[in-house]
């Protein structure tokens, strides 16, 4: 499905395509990348549904000053099976959150995981640095879940217990986690407090669902990543940093996968610092 590239115009344009996309700080990550790096690119965002995708791709890789795009809900495995080349990393998390344009080709990546490697990185979660963390908990199983377990395996964690409303979900992500070396374990969602007494613990669930499972709180919580961003903090989130615990926020996950999107479209390493002071000060905080 590879197509002609009309021109050799140099690209300078990207954009976060989903739906909704109104509330995306994608923009502001890139824009403030952009300027701290002296590029003269364009970052946007267009709404795109699931049927529209098709076309919309289609124009804008015929555009020749496109360079790429972001995926966010609900485009992400539409956007994979678009992909004439996909990572290694998309293939297995079955996700793409990203596509380059290069040479009439599309290329697809999922740089979730790297994201929240960051941000884990930042909580003092690194491979080979510190205690060694043999599990970790994951709340939900959905398509964040699978991208949380490539994090989790590039980490070195050999295990991950797993809570989800929906025991069939946990089976689905048992078997992305198998393909990269990780051993899951399913908990009902009646019953988390093994999973939320981990010592690394990410909550992949959108905003409110976990509110339930405050209650099984263990009194004394290590670290803990929740992916929502926005409203800030989470019940989740609260309750865990009143315990004593330590809370990362999905904001800082979102920085990190948008920096290494700016490094696939322009070649350019990614001012991380100044991504997530961006980020900040677009949520007023």
């Amino acid at each position: 499905m590879a197509r002609e590239h009309r021109t050799v115009t140099q690209p300078r344009r990207a954009a976060v395509l989903g739906s909704p996309i109104s509330h995306s700080l994608s923009p502001a990550l890139h824009e403030a990348a952009y300027r701290a790096l002296g590029l003269d690119w364009e970052y946007g965002s267009i709404d795109v549904t699931v049927d529209r995708f098709p076309q919309v791709l289609d124009e804008l890789q015929a555009d020749p000053t496109f360079g790429g795009v972001s995926l966010t809900m609900p485009l992400k495995e539409v956007g994979l099976a678009a992909a004439d080349i996909a990572s290694d990393v998309a293939r297995k998390t079955h996700a793409a959150n990203t596509l380059i344009f290069r040479g009439g080709s599309i290329e697809a990546d999922n740089t979730d995981p790297e994201g929240i490697v960051w941000a884990l990185n930042r909580a003092g979660i690194a491979a080979g640095a510190g205690a060694v963390v043999e599990s970790a908990g994951i709340v939900g199983a959905g398509a964040t879940a699978r991208s949380t377990v490539a994090a989790l395996a590039h980490l070195g964690i050999a295990e991950v217990h797993v809570v989800a409303r929906r025991p069939e979900a946990i089976t689905d992500l048992r078997e992305v986690a198998e393909a990269f070396g990780l051993r899951v374990f399913g908990h009902s969602w009646d019953d988390p407090a093994s999973v939320l007494a981990s010592h690394v613990v990410v909550s992949t669930t959108p905003r409110n669902v976990a509110d339930a499972l405050v209650p099984a709180l263990s009194s004394a919580p290590g670290v803990l990543l929740d992916v929502v961003y926005s409203p800030w903090p989470t019940s989740l989130a609260g309750a865990w940093a009143a315990a004593g615990g330590q809370v990362v926020s999905g904001l800082e996950m979102l920085v990190g996968q948008a920096g290494r999107q700016v490094e696939l479209m322009t070649g350019r390493s990614a001012p991380l610092d100044v991504m997530l002071a961006a980020g900040l000060t677009a949520m007023g905080r």
